[in-house]
This record gives structure tokens, C-alpha cells and sequence, in this order.
């Protein structure tokens, strides 16, 4: 199994643009990273593989929000509103821009919207599916969460410094006046930098930042919870059911802290085969030992009889013949029926019509009704026959026929 994670220019999104990508089996470690256009990337594989494409900070503005009170992500108006609460902040026609919800918005209080082209997200969507790369998800390279933490990313002739945390996310050119631009955060603030701009941002800030190549980021930004294909982009139902079902999937099967539950369930899995195997086995000995005391009984009674194919038909078989020979009614005969049915009617009750087929005895005239019926059912039951009221008929048979 492994996951495609792409970067997407925050120029217009073309099939002759190079894009950097990483692969990942687990989604934490890099099996394979490079930069290729769009129809040449590696092909995700496996069960719960996806295409994450990640939207670079420059595409994007962030702006807080208060929503209408009953409003969230999939409030039939959304779109409406949010041009509404936007309008005054945009710097560009709000037909022409798309909007996402945060994740999980609050009851209460201002949620993040983020804002991109709608142009730009229409066309990297529609090449990565005219390229068989349909993406699962589009998340921010940055988003608005967490504590905050700074990054150094871009090339030397073009680098940038970027804020991000639950105050928002700030892109800046690096360099000393940006400093002052960013919002106030505690000295001990976490400080990353792409290893081309890395000794740039130590001499700007004065302190050394940890190196973080740009597919390590890729593989940090699918791990957020944000996912920019909403409203139009959004797709149906049941694919987005398909998207969150493959994205919990691929997050149960490698995150580390759910190895431990990966190991447990393996473990109950073999034990449960484990036993169900001890007990099929068990049953197969046991129904083998019946098998073969059924088949020594009928030897042992009838030792003429040594060919043993179906021991049950045959024993039956040899009692029907020998009660023959000897005159003994069965239960089936008439004489026994007729004798059950005797002893279970009331003194002064006469049938009025009798049937007997060979096997079954069918009288009329005993019972009008089920509460009539019932006292003679429970006593042929005693006398180890079934009865049962069909009309005004009582239908009455041994209780095991062969």
C-alpha cells in the first residue's frame, strides 16, 4: 500500500508543470520523493492508498468568520453565506473564489475559511483525474491550528517566512522587516527551514532552525484534518463516505500510535482461529465417534447385516422387517393411533369423520377450535405424538417419522 502526496504550484495548474511529490507506504516515512508532471507521477496502490494534493500557502487566504447559528458544512446556503461575511475582506470578486469550511466548526464563535481560485482548484482537479489520479483529498500546506510555528520554505532568490497556528496563517517574504509583521509568539516557538533557504533563516532570526525537506512537509500537511474539496468540488455522498472511511483506514493501518491495536487485533484474530479450528476438529471427532457407535450397534444387533452405508436407514429399515415378521404394531400403524387417540379424548367426545392415509390419522368433529384442541395436543404429546387442528380436523402422527 502506499499514498500520493503532490504539491501543486500556485500558478495555474498545467500537464507541463512539475510538481514535487513524496511517496509513502505509512504515511510518516518517505519511500520515494522527486518532482515529475502530472501523468508521470507514481500511481498510489494498495487498499487505503489515497492522492493527497496539497495546496501551497500562496494560493490560499484565511479569514474567521461568525457563522449564522445553525449553519455548517453542509447547510444547503453555505456558499451564500460566506460570500455574504466575505464580501468586504476579498480583494477579488467572490464568484471567482472558493470557499472551505473548517473541520468540525464550532456551535459557537468564529470558525477559519479558507479562500482559494476556484479556476485553480478546478483545474488540478480535473488533471489529476484526466490522468487516473483522481485526488482523495486537498489539504493546506499550512493551516490555521495548533501552536504556532515558523517556517523558512522556498529558494534563495525567492524565500519565505511562514507563521502558522491557531492564530492564523501568515506568508511573508524572508526578510528583517517581515519580522515585525508577525504576530507575537513565545521565544520558544518551534523554527523549520527547507535546507535551501536554511542558513538564510539562521543568520535573519539568529538561531538554527531544524531542517524539514519539502516532503517531509508534504507528508505534515496530510496529516491535517482539513480537506479543501468542499461545496462544488465536494464529491457525492457516498464518495466522500468512501473518502473518510479510506483516509480512517489508511490512518488506523500506519499511525505508530495505533500499532499496539494493530498487534492486539492480528493477536485475537489467530486466537479465534485457533479455537475455531480445536473446535471444529472437536465436533468432527465427536460426530466420527456417533458414526461409528451407531454403525457397531446396528452390526451388533442385525450381525447379518455387513455392508454399513447409512446406519440410521438402515437400522430402521431392519426393525420395519423384523416387526413384520413378528406382528408388533408400530406407531404409525392404525391400531396405535387410533389407540393414543383414545386415551387422550375426553370420555363421551366421538369423532365424526376419520381419515388414515398410512402414516397420519386426520379425525373431525374432536376440537371446533385451537382451545378446544390444545388439552388433546399436550396429551398425544405425552404419548409421544404430534397433533396440530387444521379446520375442524385434527391431524395426528408420530412425532418422529422416518
Amino acid at each position: 500500500m502506499s499514498s500520493l502526496y503532490v504539491l501543486l504550484p500556485a500558478s495555474p495548474v498545467t500537464a507541463q508543470n512539475e510538481l514535487a511529490y513524496a511517496l509513502s507506504a505509512d504515511g510518516r516515512s518517505i519511500d520515494r520523493q522527486g518532482s515529475a508532471q502530472a501523468a508521470l507521477l507514481p500511481a498510489a496502490s494498495g487498499a487505503g492508498s489515497e492522492v493527497v494534493l496539497v495546496a501551497p500557502a500562496a494560493a490560499l487566504s484565511w479569514h474567521r468568520v461568525e457563522l449564522p447559528k445553525g449553519a455548517g458544512p453542509r447547510s444547503p446556503r453555505l456558499r451564500a453565506m460566506l460570500e455574504g461575511l466575505l464580501e468586504d475582506r476579498l480583494l477579488d470578486e467572490p464568484e471567482t473564489l472558493h470557499f472551505a469550511l473548517e473541520p468540525a466548526p464550532p456551535a459557537e464563535g468564529a470558525a477559519w475559511v479558507a479562500a482559494c481560485d476556484r479556476a485553480w482548484l478546478r483545474d488540478a482537479l480535473q488533471l489529476f483525474e484526466s490522468v487516473q489520479r483522481p485526488a482523495t483529498r486537498v489539504v493546506p500546506e499550512f493551516a490555521p491550528e495548533g501552536e504556532g510555528v515558523l517556517y523558512a520554505v522556498g529558494e534563495p532568490d525567492d524565500a519565505r517566512l511562514v507563521c502558522a497556528g491557531a492564530q492564523g496563517v501568515f506568508t511573508l517574504p524572508l526578510t528583517a522587516t517581515s519580522l515585525a509583521l508577525l504576530p507575537s509568539l513565545p521565544e520558544n516557538t518551534p523554527f523549520a527551514a527547507e535546507p535551501a533557504v536554511a542558513a538564510q533563516a539562521e543568520h535573519l532570526l539568529q538561531q538554527p532552525p531544524q531542517l524539514q525537506p519539502p516532503a517531509e512537509r508534504l507528508l505534515a500537511a496530510a496529516r491535517s484534518r482539513w480537506d479543501l474539496a468542499q461545496l462544488e468540488f465536494a464529491s457525492t455522498g457516498r464518495a466522500r463516505t468512501f473518502k473518510k472511511l479510506s483516509a480512517a483506514w489508511a490512518e488506523l493501518a500506519r499511525a505508530p500510535q495505533w500499532r499496539a491495536a494493530r498487534w492486539g487485533a492480528l493477536l485475537l484474530v489467530a486466537v479465534q482461529l485457533i479455537g475455531l479450528n480445536a473446535w471444529a476438529w472437536k465436533e468432527r471427532a465427536a460426530l466420527a465417534d456417533k458414526r461409528t457407535a451407531a454403525q457397531a450397534l446396528l452390526t451388533e444387533t442385525f450381525p447379518h447385516v455387513r455392508a454399513v452405508v447409512d446406519a440410521p436407514v438402515q437400522m430402521e429399515r431392519e426393525v420395519a422387517a423384523l416387526r413384520q415378521l413378528t406382528g408388533a404394531p408400530s406407531t404409525r400403524d392404525l391400531e396405535s393411533l387410533l389407540g393414543a387417540v383414545a386415551a387422550a379424548v375426553p370420555p363421551g367426545r366421538v369423532p365424526t369423520g376419520l381419515e388414515y392415509n398410512g402414516s397420519e390419522l386426520r379425525l373431525r368433529g374432536l376440537a371446533a377450535n385451537d382451545g378446544e384442541a390444545q388439552p388433546l395436543v399436550q396429551a398425544l404429546r405425552g404419548r409421544g405424538y404430534a397433533a396440530a387442528l387444521q379446520g375442524d380436523t385434527l391431524v395426528v402422527r408420530p412425532e418422529a417419522q422416518p
